[in-house]
């Protein structure tokens, strides 16, 4: 579960909810019916969501679900996981040659995963392989980033529709106005048109924003772990040895990782 975002949604509306109801105990909760309005609400989230579809292909609009459900979940794969299942088939492959892979691909849950091991095995040429791999990594990254651009596209018409929203209201406004009554109204008037930017920007920075972000980080994390068997399984059907395979491949991750996972190998052979 991604907490980091719960908790930073979650902290943001606690935060604004307290400083609208007057920031400092004792808190005024009555006055958070100032900030709603209906039409408001109609104009920026109808709106922005409108064109947002209009914007994009509706497979992607309708899969925005899909798209909170891979924010909120942890990774399916860590790095360290890849490196040591590399090293695995890189002993088995010293040993028994590379058709002993086969099994072990069809026990592969990552269809990507599957694919590089079964591209080895049947003896494709390396560039080929090396080729045929990053192009379904690029071919993925592209189509991630087209689903973090639906929340930039959001992002950057919410706020824009909250003025769109005020200035209807600053119009409705000032078509009411009757220069006989005074001007007792235009305070109340002008808050209610100013609703609209408030949503506006809630929208844009609390919601699409925090998620577009999120998809990005996704993705490069995804992107980076497919990395990593490519490398490792053009270095395994070039035949080198797992040890310095180890070490290759742990270029990828941090150092704190590698560290991590040094003491982890030597827990393991003592």
């Amino acid at each position: 579960m991604n907490i980091g975002y719960i908790i930073g949604l979650v902290l943001a509306i606690v935060v604004m909810v307290l400083g609208m109801a007057n920031g400092f105990p004792p808190y005024d909760f009555d006055q958070l019916k100032n900030f709603g309005d209906g039409p408001s609400v109609m104009i920026v989230i109808g709106c922005s969501m409108a064109i947002v579809l209009a914007s994009f292909p509706l497979k992607t609009f309708l899969s925005i679900p899909k798209h909170f459900a891979v924010m909120l979940k942890n990774p399916k794969q860590k790095p360290e996981t890849i490196i040591d299942q590399l090293v695995d088939l890189a002993q088995i492959a010293r040993k028994d040659g590379l058709l002993a892979l086969e099994e072990k691909a069809n026990e592969q849950e990552d269809p990507f995963f599957k694919q590089a091991i079964m591209l080895i095995v049947d003896a494709n040429d390396p560039d080929r392989v090396r080729a045929t791999l990053e192009n379904d990594i690029e071919c993925m990254s592209d189509r991630h980033n087209a689903a973090a651009a639906l929340y930039d596209k959001a992002s950057a018409v919410s706020p824009a529709f909250g003025m769109v929203g005020t200035l209807v209201g600053l119009i409705n406004m000032l078509q009411k106005m009757d220069p006989t009554s005074g001007s007792s109204t235009i305070g109340k008037d002008m808050g209610v048109a100013l609703i609209t930017t408030l949503y506006g920007c809630i929208l844009a920075h609390m919601l699409f924003g925090p998620v577009a972000n999120n998809l990005r980080i996704r993705d490069a994390d995804e992107v980076l772990n497919k990395m990593i068997i490519v490398e490792g399984i053009t270095c395994i059907q070039a035949g080198e040895n797992p040890k310095m395979l180890r070490e290759k491949l742990l270029t990828f991750v941090s150092q704190k990782q590698r560290e991590k996972m040094a003491d982890g190998s030597s827990g393991g052979e003592a």
